[in-house]
């Protein structure tokens, strides 16, 4: 049975998991979701200078303070930036990294080099206006959905979301993760990719080649961007067949 710590994307805290982390229960497994600074019950904790080291401390501090050992660290979007760093430095009490419609990042990369420039410039407007400058508020769905998959995610499903949905400090979407950024040749490496990433490997893009061959193991899940509310249970049993 795994070890798995579970951590969410942009805008969400460990709740996120719920579901999914009692189905893996239910499997045998232990998991442990993860809230970070800045988000959820812990938003009071999170302040201008909140970034991305903070978020890989947050990981690596879970890990080493409640003892884990042969841990499977699981990324949901945003989450790959603090994984990767956090991966880097675990050592050997990392088994296994997986990445939820999502992958590593590079040293050196940071949130923003994902979005076109217009959108960055967006983004910093929102923070300036609504977020008290170090504040990124959740955007509407309707411009989420512009590049992120909300198949899955009907009425209900999306109340939840924006209710309990916290805005992002954005120094963690404006810092440059720096090295290693790499784990240990040994560390298992999963890939779980929903409609938004498939299309991406399926279509061969270049950048993310490697991620179609050894040591990478894939799995296709048919859902939208947050599986982990729109197909918790399936989640939890792809998430299972990965560490079988």
């Amino acid at each position: 049975m795994a070890t798995f710590v579970l951590v969410p994307g942009a805008w969400l805290g460990a709740w996120a998991w719920e579901d999914t982390a009692r189905a893996l229960r239910e499997r045998g497994h232990t998991a442990l979701p993860l809230t970070l600074t800045g988000l959820a019950e812990h938003a009071d904790q999170g302040g201008p200078e909140t970034d991305l080291d903070t978020h890989i401390a947050d990981i690596t501090g879970f890990v080493e303070r409640n003892g884990l050992r042969d841990v499977t660290l699981v990324a949901h979007s945003y989450a790959a930036a603090p994984v990767t760093g956090a991966a880097g430095g675990l050592g050997d009490l990392l088994e296994r990294v997986i990445y939820v419609d999502s992958a590593p990042f590079t040293a050196g990369m940071c949130m923003l080099d994902l979005m076109p420039p217009q959108a960055v410039d967006q983004l910093r407007r929102q923070v300036d206006a609504s977020g008290d400058g170090w504040r990124l508020p959740m955007p509407p769905f309707e411009v989420l959905g512009l590049s992120s998959s909300l198949d899955g995610l009907d009425e209900g499903r999306q109340n939840v979301l924006r209710t309990r949905a916290t805005p992002q400090p954005f120094g963690t979407f404006t810092q440059r993760l720096a090295g290693p950024a790499e784990p240990g040749p040994g560390v298992d490496r999963v890939l779980i990719a929903c409609r938004d990433f498939t299309g991406l490997l399926d279509a061969g893009v270049p950048m993310l080649a490697y991620l179609n061959q050894p040591p990478w193991r894939r799995f296709d899940l048919p859902t939208g961007h947050w599986p982990m509310l729109s197909a918790p249970a399936e989640l939890a049993r792809v998430l299972d067949e990965a560490v079988s």
